[in-house]
């Protein structure tokens, strides 16, 4: 309510998406990551539908939007689905921010969709290369830190993607304790589909073809994925009209949860610039 939107569900594909959609004035879609769901933006929503129509998915298989479990949720076939979606909605053009794994799903669909895509923002985004930390090592070996069966467990992944532990009631946690459990089988699958080189490189293998303008957005002390990959991005943008980066301060892997109002200012300003 505080953010303006409304809760939305539509069929469009394989799939029965769930979505909020708000606000006035140019579009932009904003994807989340792995194993999180549309929540995650409505701080930063907040800030946005005074000036900015939004719409802001469950990315297919996660939060309240269907599953197949026999069904493939890799970039490549997230990034066909969300055009779909974008059909379905009868979207024209619009900026497209995606975090984390939504915004590898973001940079493929950018690049496979120019058409639709006027402006490309990405935030501590998953499919570039940058310097080898140890969640990457941990991950390559095939350790999923993502999965978690009790509070130590919730902390743990907490820790890795917070740079300060967020204030949440235990009985909370329990429900988010709860709620990874339940998922457990399907956020192990889509992690092993995820550590194919195919598809940890998949923004990187596509830089050259994005021709709109993009934004990279990194917090500095990302545990997950380095800040390094914003060098990547910078290099391997030749054919972008227009390239911004914006570094934050004092958060971790999640800028949209640890600073959603600066996080809105640099899109609001990226948005307007363009």
């Amino acid at each position: 309510m505080a953010a303006h939107l409304e809760k939305k569900t539509v069929q469009a594909g394989d799939t029965r998406w769930s979505y909020y959609e708000g606000g006035e004035g140019p579009t932009i879609v904003l994807l989340h990551g792995f194993a999180d769901s549309k929540e995650v933006w409505l701080e930063v929503a907040k800030q946005l539908t005074p000036h900015f129509h939004l719409v802001i998915p469950d990315l297919p298989g996660w939060g309240e939007s269907s599953r197949d479990m026999a069904a493939n949720y890799d970039i490549d076939a997230q990034a066909a689905r969300l055009q779909v979606f974008v059909q379905a909605l009868g979207l024209n053009r619009f900026l497209l921010a995606g975090h984390s794994m939504g915004g590898a799903i973001a940079g493929v669909y950018a690049a496979e969709h120019p058409e639709h895509v006027g402006e490309l923002a990405l935030l501590d985004a998953f499919g570039l290369k940058f310097k080898e930390n140890a969640f990457a090592r941990e991950t390559l070996a095939g350790k999923d830190p993502f999965v978690f069966s009790d509070r130590a467990g919730f902390w743990r992944a907490a820790d890795m993607v917070f740079a300060k532990r967020p204030e949440i009631p235990g009985r909370f946690v329990d429900v988010l304790v709860a709620r990874n459990v339940r998922d457990h089988a399907f956020i192990a699958k889509v992690f092993d589909e995820l550590r194919d080189p195919s598809q940890y490189l998949a923004v990187q293998n596509r830089l050259g073809q994005l021709t709109m303008p993009v934004l990279g957005l990194w917090c500095l002390d990302d545990k997950v994925i380095d800040i390094s990959a914003m060098d990547s991005l910078r290099n391997g943008l030749v054919h972008a009209p227009a390239i911004s980066t914006s570094t934050l301060i004092g958060c971790g892997h999640m800028p949209e949860l640890e600073k959603p109002q600066e996080t809105a200012q640099i899109l609001t300003s990226f948005a307007l610039s363009h």
